[in-house]
């Protein structure tokens, strides 16, 4: 029986079944907007907060000061107490891209992924990481590389990605095949606004409800509604998806 790890977010460690796989690395795509970030420092406060669990973020687009005041803006009110007692470790992007290439990072923060006080991890977006490396193959070995450490320092992983396209379907990366789960953050527009929703669509080693379930992101974080689920992704047609999204 595989132990799990509680992500916190409300509605969806039901709908995985009692959280994550501990020290699988879960791939959390979606358009701008959809609140990948959000989800991520999300996982992050709930593993201090509430499980007594530490963790690492690594951000290639933001400065500290920056996340501090994200993370404080959606109710995540002792962030910056958290990080300073060392309970939360940031990698900003001054301190990821300081060295230029990616493998002087990796024996740079090694030590940290292998320290056992630190049990969750976020990196975002994966999308940067891999603008560090000129072809496929290299993205690939550093990609297994990187995954490897995390699986072997005991590091329960999301990893946001960005994708162009809205529906889900139409984009499978390198990326979906070599991580453990992908969990789908999606917009439909209705109206002047727009509708946003969860889809589980692969966890490997657990059972998950295939359906796509709304959220809504208010103070607190993100919240989902299991009880109220749009459609199966099974056999039924999803709402349309359009082009455009808000700021995360």
């Amino acid at each position: 029986m595989p132990e799990f790890v509680k992500t916190g977010v409300e509605g969806l460690d039901s709908i995985l079944n009692g959280g994550i796989v501990k020290n699988a690395a879960v791939l959390i795509s979606g358009n701008p907007g959809t609140g990948k970030s959000i989800l991520g420092l999300q996982y992050l406060y709930n593993g201090v907060d509430k499980y007594d669990e530490g963790g690492i973020y690594l951000t290639f687009e933001e400065a500290e000061d920056d996340i501090q005041e994200a993370a404080e803006s959606i109710g995540f009110d002792r962030w910056s107490e958290y990080v300073e007692e060392g309970k939360i470790k940031v990698y900003d992007k001054r301190a990821l891209l300081r060295d230029g290439d990616f493998s002087s990072t990796l024996d740079r923060i090694l030590g940290d992924l292998q320290d056992t006080s630190y049990d969750r991890l976020v990196l975002d977006s994966l999308t940067m990481f891999q603008l560090f490396f000129d072809d496929e193959k290299e993205q690939r070995q550093y990609l297994l590389k990187f995954i490897d450490i995390l699986k072997d320092s005991d590091l329960t992983s999301l990893l946001t990605t960005e994708q162009s396209a809205i529906f889900p379907e139409t984009e499978i990366g390198l990326e979906n095949f070599l991580t453990d789960g992908n969990i789908y953050l999606i917009q439909s527009p209705a109206g002047a606004t727009s509708n946003r929703y969860v889809w589980v669509a692969k966890m490997r080693k657990q059972s998950i409800k295939n359906s796509m379930f709304p959220l809504e992101i208010n103070d607190g974080g993100i919240q989902i509604y299991e009880q109220a689920a749009g459609f199966s992704m099974v056999g039924e047609s999803p709402p349309w998806f359009g082009e455009e999204g808000d700021l995360e």
